[in-house]
């Protein structure tokens, strides 16, 4: 299947953080792997990585997009969290 690929690789000051972002995106894998896409998440130290493999360029750009979003909001809602955690210790 994959005519076309990309890696992504996101890097955070933390393992911890990658770690976080890593399992909160994984659980999208077999959700939106299809025939024409798959991906795999791999975190080693401080950096997640994501391998997608496409069938054709438009469903690369749409994993691409797809990915981007969802490690965004991995990455928003960790920060709110440390937000929440750092005004509760105050």
């Amino acid at each position: 299947m994959a005519a076309h690929g990309a890696t992504l690789e996101f890097e955070y000051d933390e393992s911890a953080r990658a770690r976080l972002v890593a399992e909160s995106v994984a659980r999208e894998v077999g959700e939106i792997d299809d025939d024409r896409s798959q991906t795999t998440i791999d975190s080693e130290g401080a950096i997640v990585s994501l391998e997608i493999e496409a069938a054709d360029p438009v469903a690369l750009r749409a994993a691409l997009n797809t990915w981007f979003s969802l490690v965004d909001v991995a990455e928003r809602t960790a920060a709110v969290g440390d937000q929440v955690r750092s005004r509760s210790e105050t």
